[in-house]
């Protein structure tokens, strides 16, 4: 057949236009598709939650492609091994109670198994700020593109609805540090009141607080991930993920109860 090139931009066009409309009203926007982020995806769109991620960056995964200093492996503990097996990651016994698995495998299986259970993924968009309705309540997200940010261009952004938004943007707790800022008097549930900052590496004591630290932070807003240790001052953990995975899944069960589902 002839290739038609505008033919080919229609394509595309149309594909994502219809796409995006279909998102402009959700259950859940999560900002950061690393490991937290996409597992809470795959559990909140398996039970029937109108689930999209947005990620900044044109991958997923966040820091689990580079494995432990760019060696592509990961480390999971067995009470985190079920999240994985679910995806259809393969795991590799290597001490008592803790498996390597191969990073590559563990992104590409949780993210398509995210995309299958009914969550939409969209790379190179980001969360720049978030919508506030009812007392401030978030009720919302602001998207841009990153290629926007980077270049510095002043270009007015776009916003969704969205029930319940989940920041998992990592270490830095982009959105939970976006909302602090922009609201005066405004304070979350730490000793400061506002971003903590994650503490240096201990990787049991950082895993330990992870699930105690996924939680509602302001009404409308869940963290997860290396997010919540950041936001409330824990350790980071480095090469282990199993915290990662389970805060992902504590964050879906959280989202769901507030949601009635």
């Amino acid at each position: 057949m002839t290739i038609d090139e505008a033919t080919i931009t229609a394509c595309i066009t149309r594909a994502f236009c219809e796409d995006f409309l279909s998102e402009l009203e959700l259950d859940v926007a999560i900002a950061g598709a690393g490991p937290a982020g996409i597992t809470a995806a795959r559990y909140l769109a398996g039970a029937g939650a109108k689930t999209a991620v947005f990620e900044r960056n044109l991958h997923v995964g966040g820091g689990m492609w580079g494995g432990g200093m760019l060696f592509p492996r990961i480390v999971v503990q067995a009470e985190a091994a079920g999240v994985l097996e679910e995806a259809g990651v393969r795991l590799k016994p290597a001490v008592p109670g803790l498996y390597v698995v191969d990073s590559v495998e563990a992104v590409s299986c949780c993210t398509a198994a995210a995309i299958q259970a009914g969550a939409r993924i969209w790379v190179g968009m980001g969360v720049e700020d978030l919508v506030l309705r009812e007392g401030d309540r978030v009720c919302g997200v602001v998207l841009n593109w990153m290629a926007v940010e980077r270049a510095g261009l002043h270009v007015d952004p776009m916003a969704l609805k969205s029930r319940l938004v989940i920041d998992a943007t990592g270490h830095d707790a982009e959105v939970c540090r976006t909302l602090v800022r922009k609201v005066p008097g405004l304070r979350l549930p730490t000793e400061s009141g506002g971003v903590t900052g994650e503490r240096p590496m201990w990787a049991d004591k950082g895993e330990e607080a992870l699930l105690g630290n996924t939680r509602e932070v302001h009404p409308g807003l869940i963290v997860a991930g290396m997010t919540a240790n950041a936001v409330f001052g824990s350790y980071r953990m480095g090469a282990v993920f199993g915290g990662m995975l389970l805060s992902g899944r504590r964050a879906a069960e959280l989202a769901l109860e507030i949601l009635g589902k």
